[in-house]
């Protein structure tokens, strides 16, 4: 059984009617293993995945990206997978970018893989980019490492990751404590992978929904966490002497088809 095989997608989605299904598909094109967590829709997200072979899991009212995910996560652990991909549902992410992510899992065993929207930045809202920006400064002196983008949702976890019950925070907070607690906890690292994303406007109006973040309000709830998370752990200054000393660890694998398996792509990579 290759990685992929062995990995669970899960992708939280809350009236996402518009791209879901085309997410979805994609997807199935990696694994037999996608989990839908729709988060009380009130469109027509359900109805978009009926005939689909995939694990639907219904919240009765929205509850939050984070509870989504912790959904998801209960979900996957059940299957025989070494860890979850996330991805969101509005199409932002490209399920071509899945098999690459899962490459860098296996070329970095207890890590944490992102999928950094290092490629066309300049197409990401000028706010939502510095936004980012600000959230990776401020993870970075949690963790005690940088990170290439910590506001990106599509990443894979492993599976000991998706195992602790306690990852605190509601919403978008929740994405920034686990990676705080992957470092502490389990002293995991993390990588990232270049992913290129779609957002609405550039012409493409009408073909995505307006992302559910909200710049002001998730990143003064983010940056509250994180800075809580600080002062907890102690030792301020030096973790911060040591973050901005770190460099992102990157590590772009290629474009890979989706037939090609996990361990050919990992072979290739070590050889070159």
């Amino acid at each position: 059984m290759t990685e992929l095989q062995r990995t669970a997608v899960v992708i939280p989605a809350l009236n996402e009617e518009l791209r879901i299904r085309e997410v979805v598909q994609g997807a199935l094109l990696y694994t037999p293993h996608v989990i839908v967590v729709d988060d009380g829709s009130s469109d027509g997200t359900v109805a978009a995945l009926v005939d689909l072979p995939i694990t639907l899991i219904r919240h009765d009212s929205r509850r939050g990206k984070g509870e989504g995910l912790r959904s998801g996560f209960r979900a996957a652990l059940k299957l025989d997978v070494d860890g979850v991909l996330s991805m969101d549902g509005d199409g932002q992410h490209l399920a071509a970018d899945v098999p690459r992510l899962v490459a860098a899992a296996a070329r970095f065993p207890e890590h944490v893989v992102i999928g950094a929207r290092l490629k066309k930045r300049a197409q990401q809202p000028i706010h939502r980019r510095l936004a980012n920006e600000f959230g990776d400064w401020g993870i970075a002196w949690a963790t005690g490492y940088r990170i290439a983008d910590t506001q990106s949702g599509q990443r894979y976890y492993p599976r000991a990751l998706c195992e602790i019950a306690d990852v605190a925070g509601q919403g978008f907070v929740f994405e920034a404590d686990i990676l705080i607690q992957a470092a502490r906890r389990l002293g995991m690292g993390c990588v990232s992978v270049p992913i290129e994303s779609r957002y609405a406007g550039d012409g493409m109006a009408g073909q995505f929904r307006r992302s559910h973040f909200r710049p002001l309000t998730d990143l003064y709830r983010i940056t509250s966490h994180v800075v809580g998370r600080v002062w907890t752990y102690g030792r301020v200054i030096p973790r911060y002497i040591q973050a901005r000393r770190s460099r992102p660890q990157i590590f772009d694998p290629g474009p890979m088809s989706a037939v090609e398996s996990v361990d050919t792509a990992v072979a290739g990579a070590s050889n070159a």
